[in-house]
Formats: C-alpha cells, sequence, structure tokens
C-alpha cells in the first residue's frame, strides 16, 4: 500500500560526479606588482597595498595548484609592467592555437609581446595577434563547447568574429553592465566543462549582464549556480575548476557553500592584495589547452 503522502519517502537526486583533470597554467610572478594607476573600479593608487604580501599570496595559489597535480609554467616578469601578473589577460588557448590580447589601456599594451614572445619560444606554431581590441581570458572563457566571450567594457564585440576564425571553436557573445564586473571572468566560471553527454556547468552572478544576456545564459544553462552579489563582490567568481576542485577567494563563503552541495571541493585562498587591483586566482591564471 502507498504510505500516505506525508509520511512517503521523497526521492533525492543522485549527485552529479565531478572529476578533476589534470591543467596546464602560466603564471607571472607578481615582482613589479603595484597599483600605479586606475583603469578599472577596484584601482586606487592612494590606498595602501602591501607587494611582499602579494607575492606570498601569489606563491599559495602556485602551491595550491601544484598540490592538485596541475603543472605551472612561469613567464619573466617585465620592470614597467605592475599588472603583468594578470596572466589571464593575455591569450587565450584552445588545442594549441593561441591567440593573443590587444589591451584597450596603454598602461598594459607591452604585456601583451611578451606573452606572444613566450609562446613563441615554447614551441607554439600557431600565434594570432587579434587587430581588434581582446582581454583574452579575462572576457574569453571556454566551456568545453563554447567559447563564452564578453563585451562591454574592455573587449570589443568585433573581437568575437576574430576570436572564432582564429581558434576555430562557436563563440557565444555576452554583454557586460556593471563597470565593478567588467571582465567577463570576474562576472562568471565554468565549473565543469561540456562533454558530449552533458553540458557544462558554471556560475555566475546575473546582475553583470544585459537582460537579453541573462535570458541567453539561463537557456543555456538551467542547472547554473547564481552567485550573490556578496560573492560578486568579493570576486569570488574570478575563480579555477578543474572540474572537481574549485580554487577561489576566501570571503565567498555562500558560493563555497553552493559548490559543496553540488559536489565540488571548494579550496579558499587568500587574494586580498591583488584584488586591490581587480584581479583573483583566475585573473593570475592562463590555461594552457593543448
Amino acid at each position: 500500500m502507498t504510505p500516505p503522502a506525508s509520511t512517503a519517502t521523497l526521492a533525492v537526486p543522485r549527485a552529479v560526479e565531478r572529476v578533476p583533470t589534470a591543467r596546464r597554467y602560466l603564471m607571472c610572478e607578481p615582482t613589479h606588482f603595484a597599483i600605479e594607476y586606475s583603469i578599472n573600479p577596484w584601482m586606487d593608487p592612494t590606498a595602501p597595498m602591501d607587494r611582499d604580501l602579494a607575492l606570498r599570496q601569489w606563491r599559495a595559489l602556485v602551491a595550491t595548484y601544484e598540490s592538485l597535480g596541475h603543472e605551472v609554467h612561469r613567464i619573466d616578469p617585465a620592470p614597467g609592467l605592475p599588472d603583468m601578473v594578470f596572466a589571464a589577460n593575455s591569450g587565450t588557448v584552445i588545442a594549441g592555437r593561441v591567440l593573443g590580447a590587444r589591451f584597450r589601456a596603454p598602461q598594459r599594451a607591452p604585456e601583451a609581446d611578451h606573452y606572444r614572445r613566450w609562446f613563441h619560444t615554447h614551441g607554439y606554431t600557431d600565434i594570432t595577434m587579434p587587430t581588434a581590441t581582446n582581454e583574452a581570458e579575462g572576457d574569453l572563457v571556454w566551456t568545453g563547447d563554447l567559447l563564452l566571450a564578453g563585451t562591454g567594457f574592455r573587449t570589443d564585440p568585433a573581437a568575437h568574429p576574430e576570436a572564432q576564425e582564429a581558434l576555430g571553436v562557436p563563440v557565444v557573445s555576452l554583454s557586460l553592465t556593471d563597470p565593478s564586473y567588467y571582465h567577463l571572468d570576474v562576472a562568471l566560471v565554468v565549473l565543469s566543462e561540456a562533454t558530449p553527454s552533458r553540458r557544462a556547468h558554471i556560475a555566475y552572478y546575473p546582475p553583470a549582464f544585459s537582460p537579453g544576456t541573462q535570458r541567453a545564459l539561463a537557456t543555456l544553462y538551467p542547472d547554473a549556480i547564481l552567485a550573490t552579489r556578496e560573492d560578486a563582490a568579493c570576486l569570488g567568481l574570478n575563480a579555477v575548476s578543474d572540474g572537481h576542485n574549485v580554487v577561489l577567494p576566501l570571503e565567498a563563503t555562500h558560493l563555497r557553500t553552493e559548490l559543496a552541495t553540488h559536489g565540488y571541493t571548494p579550496h579558499p585562498v587568500d587574494i586580498s592584495e591583488l584584488r586591490k587591483s581587480g584581479g583573483g586566482p583566475k585573473c593570475c591564471t592562463l590555461e594552457l589547452r593543448a
């Protein structure tokens, strides 16, 4: 006999298995890190900043990646380029093809060629330097089957078809509308990439996007984790995931709980000094996808 509805056992959905994959990252030590100018709402050259603490925090981030089995490559920092630590803005690599960067701010423009030379000297032969302004993985986020491409503050809309041609992958344009979330990688993170049988799983902060983009994301990723204002405000979405382990700022406590509920293992890190320049774990981390 079927028990009354009030006492019936409710079926609990089986948790999706989260599988980590080893990654290769390119990073730049913040030897010359400083806040000498303001090119985003986070940067205040008059506020105190501790470079030694920033260096310790960066090294702890590297150690976290290596403890998870990931391989970290390093590019030499260049004097006079205080934001070179934010490697993600300097290239997008998919299937060994490289699309370099073209920065909007003149202060960062020389970084692009330093990274181009690194790719050239490390065996990459398919390198495209963009003609449209393109701040690389800051606004180009690979989901495993689509390249989500942000625009609105830094990367030009014309960079999106250029990325499709250079990298040979389909591109979906997304419009950012909140200047505090000027790059896509501070408003959205891919937690697990798409497979032939499963769509990508992401987390994002809806108010960072235009209404049409919010509808598009809800259609593409109906099971996404929606971040709170507090998550976004500490750059909690500027995170790095290997499909199971998620490295994110320690202040993003709500997002950490959501990640654990969805089968991920959060690894909180302190990025307080780097955040003063608008950066977090992902900003420091350029993924080298073979």
